[in-house]
């Protein structure tokens, strides 16, 4: 499935050119017809979530998710350790079980979410990640859950533990968990490049009860 963009050379393999961001009108009909096992997504990262969205919404996670970025800069291919010859590893690779990572407005996180100029509290599970104000937070999708992070660069937070004192009156901090709950002065959310069409005063990132399945190495 692709949209407008160069298409990589993947044989025999059916091809389906599909909008940007493709929801129901569009993944549907092609699900119903071609009964997939594995579906290879080349496009944007926002690409990609729509369709493990969907997959979601139409109890479909059984089905493998292969992905081509069109961007060297995909935050997904960098949180999944995906190789730049993402195209060889999409037929020949093996699936197995991620995290999938929801949101409490309605959508998925495959690779990164951010905000930016944040002034508020996050916490990660019971860890403390932020109070006060930071220039970004970045939340990230991967293998151990959600990670988060507070401060500034735009680099993916590691996964690693740094929590903020609970009697601090502000800092900054990190941390891996099944959640990563937000709340401050209206902010914009954006999540794998789409930013929120409204400002929110409090968002989620949690894991879901059910993995999705990825081709990676």
């Amino acid at each position: 499935m692709h949209g407008s963009r160069r298409v990589p050379a993947f044989g025999e393999v059916p091809t389906v050119a599909l909008p940007a961001r493709p929801g129901r009108d569009a993944l549907d009909p092609v699900l119903a017809e071609h009964h997939p096992g594995r579906l290879v997504v080349h496009g944007t990262d926002a690409d990609l979530a729509a369709v493990v969205l969907r997959l979601l919404r139409t109890e479909r996670l059984d089905v493998e998710v292969a992905y081509v970025p069109a961007s060297r800069r995909s935050a997904a291919a960098r949180a999944w350790g995906l190789p730049r010859d993402a195209a060889a590893l999409a037929l020949t690779g093996v699936a197995s079980p991620v995290p999938l990572v929801r949101d409490d407005t309605g959508g998925v996180l495959v690779g990164a979410g951010e905000i930016r100029d944040l002034t508020g509290e996050c916490y990660c599970d019971d860890v403390l990640v932020l109070r006060g104000r930071t220039p970004r937070l970045v939340v990230a999708a991967g293998p151990g859950g959600v990670a988060v992070r507070a401060g500034r660069g735009t680099g993916l937070p590691s996964g690693t533990t740094i929590p903020v004192p609970p009697g601090s009156r502000s800092g900054r901090g990190a941390a891996l968990g099944r959640a990563v709950q937000v709340g401050g002065e209206p902010f914009t959310a954006v999540s794998d490049g789409v930013a929120h069409p409204r400002p929110l005063e409090r968002r989620t990132w949690y894991r879901h009860t059910v993995d999705w399945l990825l081709v990676r190495p």
